[in-house]
């Protein structure tokens, strides 16, 4: 079948695009449709359970002993419609067991053992404002819902979230996007390994992440082209980050992509953490929507069944039952035992697994010869799409490696001789193809029904599914996605009884919308006020460090005197917190910025030398007054008291002078070899003879000024 046509016996009206590049293909003549959701840590505790929302960034063996774990399986229910939701169907049949791994900051409500507490109002607050900078409309009462999850990433086997706003506005320079909803929820417990037994698998969580808070931001598919989604994305992430209110860092941000065809139906792609691949990732799935379609009328053709419309809306339900049970009777629900035929098999990976106790089972798909396909690369070095790998994506739910089937065998070891007897084993004809599972038998079983089940949906459009961007070493391998579960469906959402519904009041809306953040444009015309570089002025943003910056210009934290523009953008870019922190277990978010402001204010007024920054700093926070309980004058006065007992009080001029004449006397030789280039080098004999006590800039403004005095001579 050719790239970029119609299948055999199809009308030429069919969409047309050649799948072998990608980026080649037309998105408004196929129907493009897209919209993104993103999901993002705010910067506040816990929103059910006060704990704190901090993350342990261990591995699975790097887990204190202490740390207690607890056992769990999950079951599908009823929702309050009286269906159970096919998400949470699947997931239950998947045979899986869970150890829950207590973080410090997990207590009884993480571990689903006493009801949650009501919604953190901070977090209320971070959402709320996040939605008036999006001129979005705030809902009147707060209701929690909960969210049927049995993946195990919930204990409770459901995520709380709560609509908070609907109907905003992005803008963007292509042009304005819909916000449809603004939700809370909260984050999942964070996987920690996978392992497979003979009676299912065993998931580890650990519960650090469970509890904090996300804000949900679903757009309307008003994204126009696969870069335009890139663009949402970036500008959805700026207006976040320019609230102050989010967690920042790998893992606390998530962009999922809602993507369809006219020809296709809806697909949601999770993993899309690196902006730069969106576009890639978008085309990717475009072809394989395209890809898909094609092979179903060619089925279809083949089978003498109606030709699938160009567009899903011009479905008829009658026709598609009729294609559905002509399918399921094409493809019979029939596992067949063929271990036998590899008692002499050559592939190592089929003799270790049989000598664990696996079976071989193997699945007939009647007339899918050549239409399975094997692996292959487009134009731009990514996968081609093929059935091949939606069977395999079925088949890896149940917790296998991976399939064998005829389109690509003999390969991996199985040889042509072990594939004709599995045909004539199986009485098939040159137009069939099989699939072959080497599992414990019931997984195999699990896994080929998947199979079966996907190939019989070959027959329609691509199932509504959620998938997941196909990550090596931490990066997309080639943008191509694998499937993850079915898209959920309306039975999975109920109330919450255990939390109040809170009542959105009139007065705390106006007070949000009366203080909204600056945004990144007023942040930057702001800055242009102070005496920095255009390249600081970014640097400070970037790194979400204006506001603070700003603070100790104008005055304060906690009393301190206004500082200078220069030494303060230099300091706090200078990740000077990070030294602040090293050594004491803690990181440099915990460093208090009133710690650091007065640290500089000494510096300034020259109390300290630049040297004592950190060290005073450290000293400062661990032991010294509370910046909260304490009057500035009295911390200032503790803090040049320390200084003095710690040697960090600068030496006079004359004492600078005095070390610095000293060290040219004896240095005269390397002054006139090296001119001014030896100023560096004698700045460290200085300091050193001074004991560190010394100004830096002092130092080197005595040592220039003799140099070039001696130089003239």
């Amino acid at each position: 079948m050719s790239h970029d046509s119609p299948p055999r016996g199809v009308s030429a009206s069919q969409p047309l695009g050649d799948i072998r590049r990608p980026s080649s293909l037309d998105q408004i003549g196929l129907g493009f449709m897209c919209g993104l959701e993103i999901h993002q840590q705010l910067a506040t505790g816990k929103l059910h359970s006060r704990m704190p929302s901090r993350l342990f960034d261990l591995k699975i063996d790097e887990i204190p002993a202490q740390w207690n774990r607890n056992n769990r399986r999950l079951r599908a229910t009823q929702g309050e419609g009286g269906r159970v939701d096919v998400a949470a169907r699947f997931e239950a049949r998947r045979n899986r067991s869970f150890v829950y791994v207590q973080s410090p900051n997990a207590g009884l409500i993480e571990m689903d053992e006493a009801p949650p507490l009501g919604h953190d109002s901070k977090a209320i607050d971070a959402t709320l404002t996040i939605a008036a900078m999006m001129d979005a409309k705030p809902v009147p009462v707060l209701q929690a819902m909960r969210k049927t999850v049995v993946d195990g990433s919930n204990t409770s086997g459901f995520q709380r979230t709560t609509l908070v706003a609907t109907d905003g506005i992005l803008t963007t320079e292509t042009g304005e996007v819909g916000i449809d909803v603004i939700c809370l929820e909260e984050d999942s417990a964070r996987k920690l390994d996978t392992r497979s037994t003979e009676h299912g698998e065993v998931v580890i969580y650990t519960l650090d992440r469970l509890g904090v808070p996300l804000v949900e931001i679903a757009t309307a598919p008003d994204v126009q082209s696969p870069e335009h989604a890139q663009e949402t994305a970036l500008a959805l992430g700026t207006l976040l980050r320019d609230t102050r209110m989010v967690r920042r860092g790998l893992g606390t941000i998530r962009q999922d992509l809602n993507v369809s065809l006219a020809c296709g139906d809806r697909v949601e792609i999770k993993g899309c953490q690196d902006l730069d691949w969106i576009p890639r990732i978008i085309r990717l799935e475009m072809a394989r929507q395209l890809h898909l379609y094609r092979l179903a009328n060619d089925l279809r053709q083949e089978a003498n069944l109606p030709e699938l419309p160009t567009d899903r809306r011009d479905d008829q339900i009658p026709t598609e039952n009729r294609v559905a049970k002509a399918a399921s009777a094409r493809i019979p629900m029939e596992l067949h035992e063929v271990t036998g035929l590899f008692d002499n098999c050559s592939s190592k990976m089929v003799t270790d697994s049989l000598a664990r106790g696996a079976s071989v089972k193997a699945a007939i798909l009647p007339g899918f010869a050549n239409r399975i396909g094997s692996k292959e690369m487009d134009e731009e070095n990514s996968q081609l799409p093929r059935l091949g790998r939606e069977l395999a994506s079925a088949a890896k739910l149940a917790g296998v490696a991976g399939i064998f089937h005829s389109d690509e065998l003999p390969a991996y070891g199985i040889e042509a001789t072990e594939v004709e007897a599995i045909r004539s084993d199986l009485g098939l004809v040159e137009a069939d193809a099989f699939v072959l599972c080497v599992a414990p038998e019931w997984q195999a079983d699990l896994a080929l029904e998947s199979v079966i089940t996907r190939a019989r949906k070959a027959y329609h459009r691509i199932p509504q599914e959620v998938r997941n961007v196909v990550i090596r070493k931490g990066s997309p391998e080639d943008g191509t996605t694998t499937a993850m579960r079915p898209l959920p469906g309306g039975a999975r959402m109920y109330p919450e009884t255990d939390i109040p519904t809170l009542t959105l009041e009139e007065q705390r809306w106006s007070d949000i919308q009366a203080n909204l953040p600056l945004n990144r444009e007023q942040r930057r015309d702001r800055l242009t006020a102070y005496e920095i570089s255009q390249n600081q002025i970014e640097a400070l943003i970037g790194a979400e460090l204006d506001d603070v910056f700003a603070t100790a210009l104008e005055g304060g934290p906690c009393g301190c005197p206004p500082l200078p523009a220069k030494a303060t953008a230099s300091a706090l870019l200078d990740n000077t917190r990070e030294q602040i922190a090293e050594g004491t277990g803690r990181t440099a978010e915990d460093v208090p910025w009133p710690v650091l402001t007065l640290s500089l204010h000494a510096r300034e007024q020259g109390i300290i030398t630049r040297e004592g920054i950190v060290p005073m700093a450290r000293t400062l926070w661990q032991n010294g007054p509370s910046h909260s309980e304490t009057e500035f004058k009295n911390r200032l006065e503790w803090f040049t008291t320390q200084a003095e007992e710690a040697g960090f009080t600068p030496a006079d001029t004359s004492a600078v002078a005095d070390a610095v004449k000293a060290v040219i006397t004896s240095r005269a030789d390397f002054i006139t070899e090296r001119g001014m280039a030896a100023v560096g080098p004698l700045m460290g004999m200085v300091m050193a003879e001074l004991g560190g006590s010394a100004d830096g800039a002092l130092v080197s403004q005595i040592l220039r000024e003799k140099i070039s005095e001696i130089l003239k001579d």
